[in-house]
């Protein structure tokens, strides 16, 4: 069984930077696409970025496009977020996500694991 645990979030002030971890555990790492998703207060769970197995290929939404840039390491089985330039509209609970499959995919339903979410708050 995969698991996936997020880490990092946290309270920053608007044009600050926070870094998100999520280490997996219960498959080979390097197998899995790796994706990030986020949930803001009423709003439907959405797409951030996604990495292939290797790191060489990459997807973001265009709301974050230039701020934020998604990386792997695959001896320490984690993936990461680097968030910067952030604004209050970032703010939301955040959920690293994987397939066992190769394709950069934007939908939820494309992911088969799921980690439990950690919160980011970002003040104006």
């Amino acid at each position: 069984q995969v698991q996936l645990v997020e880490s990092g979030g946290g309270l920053v002030p608007a044009g600050g930077s926070l870094r998100l971890s999520c280490a997996v555990s219960g498959r080979t790492f390097s197998s899995l696409t790796m994706g990030w998703f986020r949930q803001g207060p009423g709003k439907e769970r959405e797409f951030v970025a996604a990495i292939n197995w290797s790191g060489g290929s990459t997807r973001y939404t265009d709301s974050v496009k230039g701020r934020f840039t998604i990386s792997r390491d695959n001896a320490k089985n984690t993936v990461y977020l680097q968030m910067n330039s952030l604004e209050p509209e970032d703010t939301a609970v955040y959920y690293c996500a994987a397939r066992p499959k190769s394709l950069l995919v934007v939908t939820t339903s494309g992911y088969d694991y799921w980690g439990q979410g950690t919160q980011v708050t970002v003040s104006s």
